[in-house]
């Protein structure tokens, strides 16, 4: 998949966002406690999730993982 990645975090709210496409109608589904899965209203792919508690989350010995559908090649980013 080709396109912007969208990483959005609001610190207040410990809301962390990550979105393969902005501007596509979309839903969401929340997989786990605080986890949504978003999906695409006409395609149902999935384009984002949302992490609740993100820094409490993350500090937290058992990692978040999810299968994504898609590949993020981060090769040719510039440094």
């Amino acid at each position: 998949m080709e396109g912007k990645l969208s990483i959005l975090y609001d610190e207040e709210g410990d809301y962390l966002e990550i979105f393969t496409k902005t501007g596509k109608p979309s839903y969401g589904e929340e997989t786990t406690s605080g986890i949504t899965i978003f999906k695409d209203d006409e395609t149902n792919d999935i384009i984002g999730i949302g992490i609740l508690n993100f820094k409490k989350k993350s500090n937290e010995l058992n990692p978040v993982e999810l299968n994504i559908p898609f590949s993020i090649n981060f090769s040719s980013l510039a440094v």
